[in-house]
């Protein structure tokens, strides 16, 4: 079993970059966009770098989920069932990645994501205040928990903005309550995900374990702000951190093309 892999420098290094990267995530969602890419230039493989991500988020996730528990945001006595579609779903999607690529949804996402960024850019007043709710119970269970969910478990990138607008959207939640709420089922997704990537043995626990505290720290900080700036805060970095994992994916996927492309010139 694999505690570290990397040196005591780049565990260091890692820490800040988990804090970073869960207090962006507790307010808008796309910190594995930065903590995926740091495992990986730290030398993980990229089975170890998924498996040891989802051991950090789960540490911010549930970091923020709690504050907001305890603030009274979110009363999970009321999203049980949320929780439990969310769950299957992510379990789902965590077995059917391990034996499917995800290269189509890797192209497709990119559209997605900017289709967010300009939706919450273009309607202003959209998640201002409460609105008329359009599913109820295991209708919205079911597309809001454990689509968002399977999705999570299998791909993951942006699973948070796509809780919130659901939340937003189909339950018609003030954007600052979407973002309470959709902490919650982005832990169970992440913590789903978990048990069966620790069964594969894939977790590079002590560099994990480092990466928590630090995702503990900045999730806790940036729902602080959630419930004191709300709307104010969520829709600007929701924007941009659509913006910029849509620009992520597609240089991923198509960087390679441009640069040859660019050097034809």
């Amino acid at each position: 079993m694999d505690w570290f892999v990397v040196s005591p420098l780049v565990v260091g290094v890692l820490f800040f970059v988990a804090m970073l990267a869960a207090f962006i995530d507790s307010i808008a969602g796309g910190g594995g966009l930065l903590t995926v890419p740091s495992l990986l230039a730290a030398g993980l493989s990229p089975a170890q770098a998924l498996a040891t991500n989802k051991l950090q988020s789960v540490g911010g996730s549930f970091s923020a989920s709690l504050y907001f528990i305890r603030r009274g945001a979110v009363k999970l006595n009321e999203q049980w069932l949320n929780i439990a579609m969310t769950f299957l779903g992510a379990i789902a999607g965590t077995i059917l990645i391990q034996h499917l690529q995800a290269d189509v949804l890797r192209q497709i996402l990119p559209l997605l994501l900017i289709c967010i960024g300009l939706w919450f850019l273009l309607m202003p007043r959209l998640g201002e205040a409460d609105r008329e709710r359009r599913l109820h119970g295991l209708p919205y269970a079911l597309v809001g928990g454990g689509c968002v969910g399977f999705y999570d478990g299998f791909f993951g990138p942006g699973a948070g903005s796509f809780y919130a607008l659901a939340f937003v959207t189909l339950c018609g939640f003030n954007l600052a309550k979407a973002t309470a709420h959709a902490k919650i089922l982005n832990f169970t997704s992440n913590f789903g995900s978990l048990l069966f990537f620790m069964f594969g043995g894939k977790v590079v626990w002590g560099t994990g374990a480092i990466m928590l505290l630090g995702a503990v720290i900045g999730a806790r900080l940036g729902a602080r702000l959630v419930l004191s700036r709300g709307q104010k805060l969520i829709r600007p970095m929701v924007v941009i951190v659509s913006a910029v994992m849509s620009a992520k994916l597609l240089w991923d996927s198509h960087g390679g093309e441009l640069m040859a492309w660019l050097a034809t010139l």
